[in-house]
């Protein structure tokens, strides 16, 4: 039977589980790309959340590609800050969206598609430790160690798909703002609960530069409401709906929940904020 995550389509990326890099015959290696994550159907790009993303112009293709859109700098690697700048990104292809076929059997066809040049098929390894020692010194994100003979699970986060990552990351929802400084000098975040609410998860200063502050401070106003919307914290603030998704860096979670020395990576406009689990759900 096809595994779909309930209220999901049936062109929902699948999504990886954070942990321990896997080893063995069983599992495949690729590397872990830092754009953002889009499958690509019906001549449209897609993110997680459903939303078109805007993306190389693509002729339609046979198969529903699920791959990563990425802006590559001057030496050739990716880079979000050269996506921010404005340069058009690539469309890094890793599998086809086949519920019905093997992790192996998809990368047959995924490599035997005659693509554009806007399109590059991500390389798939045997070997594991090479992978991550390659992306290491290249300075890309992680590696993705793929089960061989696990199916496709739209819209489910598998164990069949481990994702490394060099440095914590996740993905935050923004309950609010404090000025400092300057207008926005810290983002309120935190990380959904059942109730509605969202567990604070602390402030975020770091990586607030003048630009973000000009591209997100109008948006935020726009979403001012009159509580907070974290459990149990009520400091002075500016409270906005839950809405926007942002990824921080950090470099720990301390024992009461927060983050420790975060920094303000980007907006993630092709995440809902249900989709965030907080630590490495990137």
């Amino acid at each position: 039977m096809i595994r779909v995550a309930p209220g999901r389509s049936a062109l929902a990326p699948m999504l990886a589980t954070a942990g321990p890099l896997p080893t063995g015959p069983q599992w495949a290696y690729e590397v872990k790309w830092d754009g953002f994550r889009a499958v690509y159907a019906d001549g449209r790009f897609r993110g997680r959340s459903g939303r078109q993303l805007s993306g190389p112009p693509l002729p339609r293709l046979p198969e529903v590609l699920d791959g990563e859109l990425v802006a590559l700098d001057a030496t050739g690697l990716p880079s979000f800050h050269a996506m921010q700048q404005g340069t058009p990104p690539v469309y890094v292809a890793f599998d086809v969206i086949r519920p019905e076929l093997t992790y192996d059997q998809r990368r047959e066809i995924l490599d035997r598609l005659i693509l554009p040049a806007a399109v590059t098929v991500s390389p798939s390894f045997d070997d594991g430790p090479a992978t991550v020692a390659a992306a290491r010194e290249l300075g890309l994100e992680g590696v993705m160690a793929k089960r061989r003979a696990s199916r496709y699970q739209p819209g489910v986060r598998s164990p069949d798909w481990i994702k490394w990552k060099f440095v914590h990351t996740g993905d935050f929802v923004i309950g609010g703002w404090r000025a400092g400084a300057r207008p926005l000098g810290a983002l309120l975040v935190g990380t959904p609960l059942p109730d509605g609410t969202l567990r604070y998860r602390g402030r975020v200063g770091g990586g607030l530069t003048v630009r973000t502050e000009r591209a997100l401070l109008p948006v935020l106003r726009e979403l001012v409401r009159p509580a907070s919307p974290f459990t149990g914290h009520t400091e002075p603030a500016n409270w906005v709906e839950p809405l926007l998704v942002a990824e921080v860096r950090y470099s720990e979670i301390t024992p009461d929940g927060r983050l420790r020395f975060p920094i303000f990576l980007r907006l993630r406009p092709d995440k809902l904020p249900g989709d965030c689990l907080g630590e490495d759900c990137g």
